[in-house]
């Protein structure tokens, strides 16, 4: 059976009540922000997530109801249990929605930021609307690194049960910063496709499968989606059934340390310079963790001679590296070939989503 679609404007006042229907199923299912939803989807499907992937296609990801639970269920499982939350990422993404969903499941009411652009006061001012209890946000990189910056916003930061941090890699140096601060942070891996986040600190959540499948990290569980709106082609080629579990195929590399994910890019990023693959996920982690790095995004662009070069962009924090000490350091640890030849530092790095770089923008960018 069907039950229709409805396009909520995305606005956290207006989604709340929609969402609590659709997930009660007293009302349709609910996609925000998306006027050209106009549509029918499979009965248990209570959200419909618009996102243009790395390709900027757009497309409509089905998230049943019966998944959200699981979701929703295995984060307070794994946090400290049902919270209050503090929206400061847009509604219409999934790490926004999924803010909303949590708290109408756990029957409480979200702070939401005002509007406009994200500033520290206002996190803070937020932050004092919360009250007594357990409290939670969900931050994308950029956020974290801008409240940091704030004495008053790190004191905030620090009163939280929990922070969740996902979107795009964190420097090394920002989370020990974070940490050092008392600040309690849970880098998180997950996509549309997995209701958000469904890996915390490289540790699958409750009932969430991780494998790797020729290089490319596999998710099987309850938080998998129904699949896209339709595009029964992309169903076809996302999610495979093997030995009769059904998986979410993803693009991206990784591996399995004793059950602990570490994420290695994007299998579509890889970087061929002079015929050898560098990531660049590895070279980040390493320019990352340089003093004056707070964002970096590596990239390659198109070279005669090369192929590929390797590319580094940063966003600083005080004084940045030089090349000659950006290559140093890659070259220690992954080997010349890896070794950014250029450098560049921008005041901030293009995204496509919430916390997500734009490697299609900056590369444009830097040819």
């Amino acid at each position: 059976m069907n039950r229709p679609l409805r396009d909520v404007p995305a606005r956290p006042d207006a989604l709340l009540d929609a969402l609590a229907a659709a997930l009660d199923g007293s009302g349709p299912a609910v996609a925000p922000g998306d006027p050209g939803a106009a549509a029918t989807v499979p009965d248990d499907v209570a959200l419909v997530v618009r996102t243009s992937g790395s390709t900027g296609e757009p497309r409509g990801v089905m998230l049943g109801g019966p998944a959200l639970r699981a979701s929703a269920g295995a984060t307070a499982a794994r946090l400290s249990g049902p919270g209050r939350w503090l929206l400061a990422l847009p509604p219409q993404h999934v790490a926004g929605v999924q803010v909303l969903v949590r708290s109408v499941l756990a029957g409480t009411t979200p702070v939401v930021m005002d509007p406009g652009p994200f500033r520290p006061d206002g996190f803070v001012a937020a932050t004092a609307r919360l009250g007594a209890g357990t409290r939670y946000t969900s931050l994308v990189p950029t956020q974290l690194v801008r409240l940091l910056d704030d004495p008053a916003a790190a004191d905030a930061l620090a009163t939280y049960d929990a922070v969740l941090l996902g979107g795009a890699a964190t420097a090394t140096g920002v989370l020990d910063d974070a940490r050092a601060r008392g600040i309690r942070v849970v880098t998180t891996y997950g996509m549309s496709e997995t209701c958000g986040g469904c890996v915390y600190d490289g540790v699958p959540l409750d009932g969430v499968q991780v494998a790797i499948d020729d290089g490319r990290v596999a998710l099987a569980g309850p938080v998998l989606a129904t699949g896209y709106l339709g595009r029964p082609d992309l169903d076809a080629e996302t999610f495979v059934v093997a030995e009769g579990v059904r998986r979410l195929r993803t693009a991206d590399l990784g591996r399995l340390d004793d059950g602990v994910l570490t994420l290695l890019g994007r299998a579509d990023d890889v970087i061929i310079t002079g015929g050898t693959n560098v990531a660049p996920a590895a070279v980040e982690d390493v320019v990352a963790g340089l003093a004056g790095v707070a964002e970096v995004c590596v990239i390659g662009v198109p070279d005669e001679q090369w192929g590929q070069l390797v590319v580094a962009a940063v966003v600083a924090a005080g004084e940045p590296p030089t090349l000659d000490e950006v290559r140093a350091a890659v070259t220690a640890r992954l080997g010349v070939p890896a070794a950014p030849r250029r450098l560049v530092v921008l005041d901030s790095l293009p995204q496509r989503g919430p916390g997500k770089h734009d490697r299609r923008a900056l590369t444009a960018a830097l040819t």
